[in-house]
């Protein structure tokens, strides 16, 4: 996510044979009618795992990720934040204890090149047999790549639509067009992104033409300015049911996480657990070790194991990577600390 609010706000399908990391590992397991997704969450938070370097980049948040889980292996993308911009950020590992020991892999060194680029997204597109990266440039974005632990194969940046669609222009008010997200079904590809001013928008485009096509954007979904405000995320949870995640600002200030389902990602979306009385993720429902490093569960990503552009999950033992920040923290929005850290469902019905 990439809103410049006052800080007073910020802060109150492939073969199993493939090589490892050219497609999905492997599906998740077969789901049954007891693993539909349930209707409230606990959770538990890790600490602050993962940190700007110590380095000439002088970065002082890592924001925004986007996990995928390949044979042990982690792979993250990430924004990397500071007051003068955003870049983005690959690295990968195979054990949360040692993430921030991971190498930055700093992707404006590589075609996609400088300047803004913010809030990724990555999946295997099983069609095409490549990976994509999706972001924010200003415009909706996307890069490809063969092989995802290849930071230097990404391809330059290519935009989704010719500019900004009127229908932005005209709800988007004080807001920022931010945080696109793709999935597909069986038919269509879906590129929803957020506005900071209450809105959801959905653009579609058949999977057979993507990632070309893609239709003028409608409202999926809208509510007042902070109740629904940016980083959303899609996944289908088991045949016809999909889940949407939306980042919210609570009336403390904080950022916090609501839910919704519906059985298409072009559907009527219900909520699920969609106040702060029953949040998918906020710190009411999530216990630390300790004292809370942050208030704020904020712009993250489900870690997923099947990797294609379905973004099928098990809404079984969530995972979810999520960027943090310290309750003490003043200044610039983009020159906040943010940090990652990991919370784990702690109350999975299946």
């Amino acid at each position: 996510m990439l809103s410049s609010i006052a800080v007073t706000v910020a802060v109150c399908a492939a073969a199993a044979s493939a090589a490892p990391f050219r497609d999905a590992p492997r599906d998740v397991s077969v789901l049954t009618a007891t693993d539909a997704i349930q209707s409230s969450f606990t959770w538990s938070s890790s600490g602050a795992l993962v940190f700007p370097k110590n380095d000439s980049r002088t970065i002082a948040g890592v924001k925004d990720p986007s996990i995928v889980e390949i044979d042990g292996t982690y792979h993250v993308f990430a924004s990397t934040a500071q007051a003068s911009g955003y870049s983005l950020v690959y690295f990968n590992f195979t054990d949360f204890s040692q993430a921030n020991n991971a190498t930055f892999n700093y992707l404006d060194e590589t075609p996609i090149g400088s300047g803004y680029r913010a809030a990724p997204e990555v999946f295997y597109f099983a069609p095409q047999s490549t990976w994509f990266l999706i972001y924010q440039n200003g415009n909706a974005a996307y890069s490809t790549n063969e092989d995802i632990g290849n930071p230097a194969g990404w391809s330059a940046p290519t935009n989704f639509y010719n500019g900004t669609p009127s229908i932005i222009t005209e709800n988007i008010g004080n807001g920022y067009w931010v945080d696109m997200w793709v999935i597909c079904d069986a038919a269509d590809c879906y590129l929803f992104s957020s506005d900071d001013n209450g809105h959801l928008y959905r653009s579609q485009t058949s999977l057979s033409s993507f990632p070309s096509g893609m239709s003028d954007p409608v409202i999926a979904l809208s509510d007042s300015q902070y109740a629904l405000y940016e980083a959303s995320n899609v996944y289908n949870v088991g045949g016809s049911q999909y889940l949407l995640i939306v980042e919210a600002i609570g009336s403390d200030g904080n950022r916090y996480f609501r839910s919704w389902t519906s059985n298409s990602p072009g559907g009527t979306w219900t909520g699920l657990a969609d106040t702060e009385a029953n949040p998918f993720a906020r710190s009411s429902n999530v216990a630390f070790n300790g004292t809370a490093w942050t208030k704020s569960i904020s712009h993250g990503e489900v870690i997923r194991t099947n990797t294609d552009q379905t973004l099928t999950i098990s809404p079984c033992n969530l995972r979810y990577l999520y960027q943090g920040l310290s309750p003490n923290a003043t200044g610039d929005y983009n020159a906040l600390p943010w940090r990652l850290g990991l919370l784990t469902q702690t109350n999975s019905a299946c």
